[in-house]
């Protein structure tokens, strides 16, 4: 736009010159030619203003809202991922799974022990996961068990970008507390629980309740978790009353070394309330008793894994060293014959117990599919006051289950993975449970699974 008045301003000012040095037939062409330059300059000027008179008028105009894209309907409206595992086992044991028991401590009730001998199906479990909206996601999973019966595991809501680190989780859903209890079975390293999950919750402590995470906006991975539930599962109970059974805290950190390297580490509690919490036992005289306890049961942990892969690519080789302490204390009432069945009972008395366990466990995997590993079990059942022993209105052997024993147990794996979708696992235990008798365990198992699986957590 600027060149044309600078051309025109340059010919005012040499024009004449120029025509004084020329010739008649000169002057007419110079004439014709700023005629011409005068007329292209006026044209496209006209043009430009027509251009941004258009421009000042559209943009004066209010601009429309493109239409949303229309809501799908019908039965493909909703689209969950589903996701079905299937697990299978063939068992050799040298001891009847029948009589398992995990000596020096409180049955916890839950599904324990090694399993039935010979073929049997494992839990078989149906996920189902989907976004509600932009602001819930929802989750179930479902296990199917031997026994032809269906258990709900886990149902609970999820927030969705609920700001500032926060996540809001409620329904019935498995602890944040240590590192396993989150994780499903068949994403284990093993083929069956370590030996203080299955003493002090009897599996997974799942609860029905809510749940508040905090992921802090520094490098540094740094989670706060806490939650508060209705405490009915071990060691808790269903207390048939309002308000709060149970309350969790946990809190985990992490981070990378290098390339190569991860790590996390993390520490938690969870404090239950039982009411007549009953389990069954033997008197000194061999009768079968149901016994009960009610008090304040408190459990704390600290929990650990480090993982190696190379440049951080776990493919083709990787290491994992990973462990997990509990300690337990529960203060009460332990009740001798709660039901009154052999007619010495019901009798009270204080109940004081403090005790342990822990496990530590490495995973090699030296080729792209072949994996080794080799975990390690130990309870510590020392530290049990019984009341009613104490004070001479019954004896030790009145609670047999509860005589001082220290659990422990030596496990060697092998599996190998064909694909991301399915895994063949052999498995050998040396398990020392029960007091005064060793059960050789083999095991091969089977893990498929049918249907989109997102990633493990870490």
């Amino acid at each position: 736009m600027r060149t044309i008045p600078f051309m025109a301003a340059v010919l005012g000012l040499t024009l004449p010159a120029i025509i004084l040095g020329a010739t008649d037939p000169e002057i007419t062409a110079l004439r014709e030619e700023i005629k011409q330059v005068r007329e292209s300059y006026e044209a496209r000027l006209k043009a430009l203003e027509q251009r941004l008179e258009q421009a000042e008028a559209k943009a004066a105009q209010p601009v429309a809202a493109p239409a949303p894209p229309p809501s799908p309907t019908g039965d493909s409206a909703f689209n969950p991922a589903i996701l079905l595992i299937l697990q299978g086992t063939y068992s050799n044991l040298s001891k009847d799974p029948e009589t398992f028991q995990i000596g020096g401590f409180i049955p916890s009730g839950g599904e324990i022990g090694p399993g039935e001998r010979g073929f049997s199906l494992k839990e078989s479990e149906l996920f189902i996961t989907a976004n509600v909206d932009p602001y819930f996601r929802g989750a179930a999973s479902v296990a199917l068990t031997p026994e032809d019966e269906v258990e709900l595991e886990e149902a609970y809501f999820q927030t969705l970008g609920l700001g500032r680190g926060f996540t809001l989780k409620a329904g019935r859903f498995f602890s944040g507390i240590g590192y396993l209890n989150e994780i499903h079975q068949h994403a284990f390293d093993f083929v069956d629980f370590p030996l203080v999950y299955q003493a002090f919750f009897g599996r997974n402590f799942a609860d029905e309740g809510v749940q508040l995470k905090w992921l802090a906006p520094v490098p540094l991975f740094v989670e706060f978790g806490a939650e508060l539930g209705r405490g009915r599962n071990f060691p808790g109970s269903d207390r048939n009353k309002n308000g709060i059974g149970s309350g969790t805290g946990f809190l985990h950190l992490g981070g990378d070394i290098g390339a190569s390297h991860a790590w996390r580490i993390g520490t938690s509690y969870i404090r239950t309330s039982p009411e007549d919490r009953e389990y069954e036992d033997l008197d000194s005289l061999g009768n079968t008793v149901v016994n009960s306890f009610s008090g304040r049961s408190s459990t704390w942990g600290l929990d650990f894994i480090w993982k190696y892969a190379p440049q951080g690519n776990p493919t083709v080789t990787n290491f994992e060293l990973q462990g997990e302490y509990f300690r337990r204390r529960e203060e009460g009432t332990l009740t001798f014959d709660a039901d009154g069945a052999t007619g010495v009972g019901p009798s009270g008395s204080d109940f004081d117990s403090r005790q342990s366990g822990w496990y530590a466990q490495a995973i090699y995997q030296f080729t792209p599919r072949w994996r080794v590993g080799l975990r390690y079990d130990r309870l510590d059942s020392d530290g049990v006051d019984i009341g009613l022993v104490e004070n001479g209105t019954l004896t030790a052997a009145d609670f047999p289950l509860l005589a001082s024993h220290d659990p422990e147990r030596k496990t060697i794996m092998l599996d190998f993975s064909p694909s991301e979708f399915s895994r063949l696992r052999l498995q050998y235990a040396r398990d020392d449970s029960r007091p005064g008798e060793t059960d050789q365990q083999w095991f091969l198992q089977y893990i498929h699974s049918l249907g989109p699986h997102g990633a493990h957590r870490f």
